[in-house]
């Protein structure tokens, strides 16, 4: 299996910034073996204002708050979300990474895991023109009208962006426990269907109880 645990004056100096892009398990390694959790974090804390913002689609619940409003809610809680997210997935693929003979850590998962959150600062741009000419189209589901323009080309680079973080991921997750890519896949994808069975469960109990509630 190819891993770049290579020696220190071996290895070059990488802005992860860009070399996610094309060399997600190099670097991951120079993640894990040069940079502190706080680096993590500040990828972090910039990466999900473009995932809290494209979480904002069809999201009618949210009080009717001005865009730039929103658009600070999602900064401040960019890094609350990235260091919760990042820590339960960094928690679930070091524990089932174990089936497969892992060797990492959770600080090493954690900041491996980080670089996931890079692709979506590509959808800050469009997220915030969206908002901010068009907020009925993106946070309203009962939306009629003509949709904005913005709405193909985000629609296209969200699609991307969510793949190449899974591919990112991946790569993260193979690095970080030194097993293969298919063994870090399902590291990825065994809890990911256990949790969604879990959710699928309790939301049919509570169906069910809602609807035993109803005809009594």
């Amino acid at each position: 299996m190819e891993n770049y645990n290579d020696t220190q004056q071996e290895r070059p100096k990488l802005n992860p910034f860009l070399s996610v892009w094309l060399h997600p398990k190099q670097t991951a390694r120079y993640m894990i073996d040069e940079k502190t959790t706080g680096y993590a974090i500040l990828i972090l804390s910039i990466g999900y204002i473009g995932s809290l913002l494209s979480g904002l689609i069809d999201q009618e619940f949210i009080p009717d708050f001005s865009p730039w409003i929103l658009l600070l809610l999602c900064v401040i809680f960019a890094p609350i979300a990235g260091i919760i997210g990042t820590g339960f997935s960094a928690l679930l693929t070091w524990l089932f990474g174990k089936l497969f003979k892992g060797t990492g850590t959770i600080s090493d998962l954690f900041r491996s895991l980080s670089l996931t959150a890079i692709p979506f600062i590509v959808l800050i741009p469009f997220y915030i023109v969206w908002l901010f000419t068009s907020p009925e189209s993106l946070m309203d589901p009962n939306f009629i009208g003509t949709l904005p323009w913005i709405f193909w080309p985000t629609t296209l680079v969200s699609f991307v962006v969510f793949i190449w973080s899974f591919v990112i991921s991946v790569g993260a997750v193979a690095e970080a426990h030194q097993i293969s890519n298919w063994m870090a896949f399902f590291t990825i994808l065994i809890p990911s269907i256990i949790l969604f069975v879990i959710f699928f469960v309790l939301f049919f109990i509570i169906l069910i109880g809602i609807i035993g509630v109803g005809m009594m």
